[in-house]
């Protein structure tokens, strides 16, 4: 392997991460949701409101392909939106109770990637590969 196969091989990892992500959720019964669904979920978990340039910032998505995925998420009851009452051009989001049913799920998910992730890697691996890709991150 050359250095400069790190890169294909951070994006096939990224993909194998997703497909174990969605197909852990279809065992949960959770259809339709894609990984960018699931960043601004994980986000509402936080902060039980938030608006629609607050969810852009946080998950570093531009707020067009916000807007489309939080349009879908209200089209499967797991989000609401509201405008602002004094300035209606601010769209708050926020989970519903279908929404928060979510939070135990996608712990658990997460917890079996992270198990899955970190498999016979030592505890200075993982310390050490955060700090490369923090650097590498901190690059662009």
């Amino acid at each position: 392997m050359e250095n400069r196969d790190v890169i294909s091989l951070i994006s096939k990892i990224r993909e194998k991460v997703n497909r174990f992500i969605v197909s852990e959720m279809v065992k949960y019964g959770i259809e339709g949701i894609a990984t960018s669904h699931g960043d601004i979920i994980y986000a509402l978990f936080r902060a039980p409101r938030l608006t629609m340039a607050d969810i852009s910032r946080r998950i570093n998505k531009d707020k067009s392909t916000v807007t489309a995925l939080v349009d879908k998420l209200v089209r499967l009851g797991y989000v609401t939106k509201e405008r602002d009452t004094e300035d209606t051009r601010v769209v708050y989001v926020a989970l519903t109770g279908r929404g928060r049913e979510l939070e135990p799920i996608f712990e658990s998910i997460s917890q079996e990637l992270l198990d899955v992730f970190y498999s016979d890697i030592s505890d200075k691996e993982k310390e050490d590969l955060l700090h490369i890709l923090k650097r590498i991150y901190g690059n662009f």
